[in-house]
């Protein structure tokens, strides 16, 4: 059977960014039967012993407690799990200075739904037909921002400038205010910090200054925070996580080892959250409740804290620098090559300057040296601008061993040296 679609259904039905790469990916590694690929494309945080014991006692503690048959046997309110709101508000009271309220606090399915909900409450078409932006202001970022809105031509991104070195072969993508525009046909802002794919963090100013250009127009700024402090800490530079106004902090427990249970947070104004909580009780009623009342318990004694900042860093900024070292003594000092710099998240990224050939068939050349890598392309959504750096990137997952990211550096040098090669000889 073959059901006729709607608009929305043929463009929710399809797979785009990363989702569609991930299909070529899957069949490859189905196909490759007897090759031992290096897969550096997963998204999915290692299981760390540490973390994962962390989430059994969690369980144990609800399993054995009174309140489980509640749980798991009860509807809850679209807000979230009380007393998960209790420890989020706590923690950052404490942690922040802040002065939160359970009003200040919103739980979802997974942060990517914060930015479903937001893209299309707050952006598209308005009742009088006029279309209100989505605006992503630092490209690229994460591949997910071009499917949360239902009207895509809403989702607008802007071209960064770049810091360059050269002599290091490393660069910082830094927000082009010159030419981002917040106007009073913005529905609301989005962006990550730590940023997926690149490992970016946008600095407190620059941060403070797209909230300010937002706040006029009384836009929502969501902070894209599932790689921020203070869980899973994942931020190898010294960074403040903003809160107030019109920033709404959004937060992910999926890098802290429950990407399974799509634990989502927003953290903002209480009139923001009415919003896309009427959106969620719309759409699902609520999150599930046994990850929140695990999450509570892990939040409340601090010890989740403690297991991101102590175990779950070290282990991905160990991978970096692994990274970082092996393609400093691969990669020819002669090839346009740069390594963005790494201050978080779980991935490297890697741009090669006049690549002769698009990032496309650099992945698939590269799959014939057994590694397994993410174009860069998918990574730009709403950017309507032809720039060719798009399709000169990499991105390349931290989640591997040591040994293998070394090898898979060493062989994606190897094949660098080779495509920059042959295009020399061709001209």
């Amino acid at each position: 059977m073959e059901p006729a679609l709607s608009q929305i259904g043929v463009q929710m039905s399809s797979l785009t960014g990363v989702r569609a790469i991930m299909k070529d990916i899957i069949e490859t590694l189905r196909a490759g039967k007897g090759r031992e690929f290096i897969n550096l494309s997963a998204g999915n945080p290692v299981i760390l012993p540490e973390v994962e014991q962390l989430w059994r006692d969690c369980t144990a503690e609800l399993l054995a407690s009174p309140e489980y048959g509640e749980v798991v046997c009860r509807y809850g309110t679209s807000q979230g799990y009380e007393p998960l709101i209790a420890a989020i508000v706590a923690d950052f009271n404490r942690r922040y200075g802040l002065e939160l309220s359970d009003r200040h606090v919103l739980i979802t399915p997974g942060s990517q739904s914060i930015y479903f909900y937001a893209a299309n409450a707050f952006g598209g078409k308005t009742i009088d037909g006029e279309l209100k932006q989505v605006v992503l202001p630092l490209s690229p970022d994460y591949t997910g921002y071009g499917g949360v809105s239902l009207t895509p031509d809403a989702v607008i991104a802007y071209q960064p400038t770049l810091d360059l070195d050269e002599e290091a072969h490393r660069f910082k993508y830094r927000p082009d205010f010159s030419q981002l525009e917040i106007t009073q046909k913005t529905g609301c802002v989005i962006f990550s910090r730590p940023c997926n794919p690149t490992g970016n963090v946008l600095s407190d100013a620059e941060v403070r200054k797209i909230a300010s250009l937002a706040a006029p127009y009384n836009v929502p700024v969501l902070v894209d925070s599932a790689y921020a402090p203070p869980f899973p800490a994942l931020n190898f530079r010294s960074m403040t996580p903003i809160f107030g106004g019109n920033i709404v902090h959004c937060l992910s427990l999926s890098k802290a080892g429950l990407p399974g249970e799509r634990i989502g947070v927003a953290i903002g104004e209480p009139e923001i959250l009415k919003v896309l909580e009427s959106f969620q009780t719309n759409a699902c009623i609520h999150s599930p409740r046994y990850g929140q009342a695990i999450a509570a318990r892990a939040i409340a004694s601090g010890k989740l804290a403690d297991i991101s900042i102590n175990i779950i860093r070290p282990y991905y900024q160990q991978k970096f620098a692994v990274l970082e070292a092996t393609l400093s003594e691969t990669m020819s000092q002669d090839i346009p090559w740069f390594l963005h710099l790494g201050e978080g998240a779980i991935f490297a990224w890697l741009w090669f300057q006049d690549l002769p050939i698009t990032d496309w068939e650099f992945y698939q050349q590269l799959k014939e040296f057994e590694v397994i890598a993410v174009p860069g392309s998918s990574f730009f959504p709403g950017l309507r601008e032809n720039w060719q750096h798009k399709h000169q990137c990499l991105r390349i997952s931290l989640t591997a061993s040591n040994e293998e990211i070394v090898t898979g550096m060493q062989r994606l040098a190897e094949l660098t040296n080779h495509v920059y090669q042959s295009s020399m000889i061709k001209a």
